[in-house]
């Protein structure tokens, strides 16, 4: 006879038609001699007693409902439900994902949860969730935590500032953590987040310490800036998370003995950029040097060939796309101003002098490094406000004193080139100028995200003229489907001609609703 099983992940899948397990859907082999439902080990046995009992002490709260689902991810709160548990339908499933504006492609994909309790999480991660202000999970929080908690490989796309980070991070510390758990030694890194910018490696890192907050989680940041060995140093004496710039990653593993082989997951944020221009090579460099590990992909913009790149690297990928993919976030109002080049800076201190427009904190998006500087100065120089500026030619401990002082208020105004277009979360920003317009409508898409954070609303001015003709049709497009008024000149540009094929890449991919 063969010996019972004690953890879910040594159960297998159930095939169609088998019971499936109440807490984390796998193979429902046993039944609880205390409930009579279908559970797939002991360890599953003893979650669903300790809910149980948990449940029985707890007054006053809405009844619990299962859903069917492929992992952990099991139990939600549904005040809504009179009649006691049940199971939602497939069709219940579709309508809530339509209800949300999730869209999935793959199989066995698990349904979305309602809230963090509802995901077999560690409880002191749950307690930092919520002190951390997550009440409830986002939507993208919804579908990507339970599929990457299965192990799923996810290919994902939601607007910008809604909460994807998380989405990534709360299945890395739970996953983790619990490995820490079963074996105490000093560990090598079990999981790796690589980012674009090293603002956005920093913010990421924070937030995971944040979610990690006594836990055995401890992370490394490993980019451009700051002293290699002191990095190296940390890794050294163990850690659970890596996260970091692939260019300093690449330097790291060339120059010094760093194991990566226990890696388990491996989380591209802002995927768009990472698989396309020169970051691809290295990225594919550091993939290559781990072992299978589940992968992770985010961004608020993905092309049809980040999508077969991303096929490459990882089998049964799964799609999740939330709200409307590789369109402006609905919270941001865009305003667009024809303004020929002689004229621009006149018209950026208008807006900045206006009383009316100007709506602080502000990031101005330049295209050189040197323009950011010049802009910088020019702004204070000629408005009286306090301006800074970010790129990638500045020292670290510069950017951060920069972006510290914007954050608490000393400073009004950041001009800052792309380093500060992705993934950065500026909670504060209530307005972005696009003073140079970039030369990908994906770019302008993460650009003017920077003004909404979580749905709240922002705006947006950005200023074009025709050395702008090569994005004119994209952009006539994206204004025309955001209900935006189109300037008369660049309506009536020969440049401004929409191709018949445009917008229709979207409609080619079908997803199961």
């Amino acid at each position: 006879m063969n010996t019972v099983k004690e953890r879910c992940w040594d159960q297998r899948e159930a095939l169609p038609g088998e019971p499936v397990c109440v807490i984390c859907g796998r193979y429902g082999e046993y039944i609880c001699d205390e409930t009579d439902d279908d559970v797939c080990s002991l360890g599953c046995k003893q979650t669903l007693l300790n809910k149980l009992a948990k449940s029985r002490k707890t007054e006053n709260l809405p009844p619990v409902v299962r859903l069917p689902v492929t992992d952990e991810c099991f139990y939600v709160r549904d005040g809504d439900d009179k009649s006691g548990t049940h199971s939602l339908t497939s069709n219940q499933i579709a309508s809530l994902r339509s209800k949300i504006e999730i869209r999935v492609m793959g199989d066995f994909v698990p349904p979305p949860i309602l809230s963090f309790s509802s995901c077999n999480l560690p409880e002191k991660l749950q307690q930092n969730l919520e002190a951390a202000g997550y009440e409830v999970p986002t939507p993208v929080q919804m579908q990507a935590i339970p599929a990457a908690l299965t192990g799923k490989n996810l290919l994902v796309s939601a607007d910008t500032g809604s909460g994807k980070t998380a989405s990534f991070l709360v299945p890395v510390v739970s996953f983790c953590t619990r490995l820490r758990h079963a074996n105490s030694s000093k560990q090598k890194p079990a999981a790796m987040v690589l980012a674009p910018t090293r603002e956005l490696c920093v913010q990421i890192e924070e937030q995971a310490k944040l979610l990690g907050k006594g836990m055995p989680f401890k992370t490394a940041l490993v980019v451009g800036g700051d002293a290699m060995a002191g990095q190296i140093y940390r890794i050294q004496q163990g850690v659970e998370l890596i996260v970091g710039t692939p260019g300093r990653l690449i330097d790291l593993l060339a120059k010094h003995d760093i194991e990566l082989d226990e890696v388990s997951i491996f989380v591209l944020d802002e995927v768009d950029c990472m698989l396309q221009r020169g970051f691809r090579d290295q990225v594919m460099q550091i993939f290559q040097a781990l072992y299978q590990p589940q992968v992770l992909m985010y961004s608020a913009t993905i092309s049809p060939e980040v999508e077969k790149m991303a096929s490459s690297m990882a089998k049964d990928l799964l799609y999740v796309s939330v709200g409307k993919p590789n369109t402006p976030i609905e919270s941001v109002k865009q305003i667009v101003i024809w303004v020929e080049s002689k004229q621009k800076k006149q018209k950026l201190f208008e807006i900045l002098m206006s009383q009316q427009h100007f709506k602080p904190p502000v990031v101005v998006f330049v295209d050189s490094r040197l323009g950011a500087d010049l802009l910088s100065e020019a702004i204070t120089i000629k408005t009286g406000i306090k301006a800074l500026s970010i790129h990638g030619d500045k020292p670290m401990k510069e950017r951060r004193e920069a972006l510290k002082q914007f954050l608490m208020g000393e400073v009004s105004v950041i001009v800052a080139t792309g380093v500060l277009g992705r993934g950065i979360d500026l909670l504060k920003v209530r307005q972005v100028i696009v003073f140079d317009m970039p030369n990908s409508i994906k770019e302008y898409i993460h650009q003017i995200g920077r003004a909404s954070r979580l749905g709240e609303e922002g705006i947006a001015i950005a200023l074009v003229n025709e050395e702008n003709k090569n994005i004119f049709p994209e952009l006539v497009e994206i204004l025309k489907s955001s209900r935006v008024a189109v300037p008369r000149e660049l309506a009536n540009s020969r440049y401004s001609v929409v191709s018949k094929n445009f917008g229709k890449r979207q409609n080619k991919r079908k997803y199961d609703f």
